[in-house]
């Protein structure tokens, strides 16, 4: 575990450096205290990342709103249902929220089937909604989120409660990924592929706990720029 042995630690941050991973067997729950024991310069740094969301939020919102109106008019032509796709998901300590999105699947996707993964080629992807999914432009919505607070710009991706308790029975510390903000970026997103089962959101789980580790300003903008670098290249999840 984590701060038990020089030497697993040592071998813990060879694998985090070639990787970007932490790997959760190596993991316990002093991986929570040593993300809340970070002083003064951790509440500085976090007290600049919430200023910096609600202006990011802010400018992203009044710059997008031409292409919000006119991804709107394209779902609304293509596809019966609303535009905007409101989902109940988990953010910080677990608290529940309203996620919103543009509405990238057929309305009512989950009615037979009940809750399940999105996957690369989900046959309840409409075209228009590929296309938003690829580019990540179907998460624009989200910055109303980050505004009201329930969201930062940058953290591990939000979650239901659903998948949340069956990843949490099988994957030790699952629920240290509630200690920060979701965001609407981060580094499993930028890092990781599809994580459309449950192996790949072990593995997206440990790009969070990458993230858990080292979170800073810097990893938030790497993250940033990374995420621009993904929508150019159409590498949306």
């Amino acid at each position: 575990m984590l701060g038990r042995s020089s030497g697993e630690g040592r071998a813990v941050h060879l694998l985090e450096r070639f990787t970007g991973k932490t790997p959760v067997r190596s993991v316990d729950d002093s991986l929570l205290l040593y993300h809340q024991g970070a002083g003064a310069h951790f509440c500085m740094g976090r007290l600049i990342k919430i200023i910096s969301d609600k202006l990011i939020a802010m400018f992203g919102i009044l710059a997008s709103v031409p292409f919000m109106v006119l991804f709107g008019l394209a779902i609304k032509l293509t596809s019966p249902g609303p535009v905007i796709f409101r989902q109940e998901r988990l953010g910080l300590h677990e608290k529940p929220f309203v996620l919103m999105k543009f509405r990238t699947m057929i309305d009512h996707a989950e009615r037979e089937t009940g809750p399940k993964w999105a996957g690369e080629h989900d046959p309840r992807i409409t075209t228009v909604g590929r296309i938003l999914r690829k580019t990540r432009l179907d998460e624009l919505p989200q910055l109303f989120n980050v505004l009201k607070g329930e969201m930062s710009i940058v953290g591990p991706r939000p979650i239901r409660k659903h998948f949340a308790d069956i990843l949490a029975q099988d994957i030790p510390c699952y629920r240290l990924r509630f200690t920060v903000k979701p965001g609407i970026t981060g580094w499993a997103q930028v890092c990781g592929d599809y994580a459309g089962s449950h192996e790949g959101q072990r593995e997206k789980f440990e790009y969070d706990l990458y993230y858990l580790r080292h979170q800073s300003l810097y990893l938030d903008l790497l993250i940033l720029c990374k995420t621009v670098t993904t929508v150019f290249r159409l590498r949306g999840q």
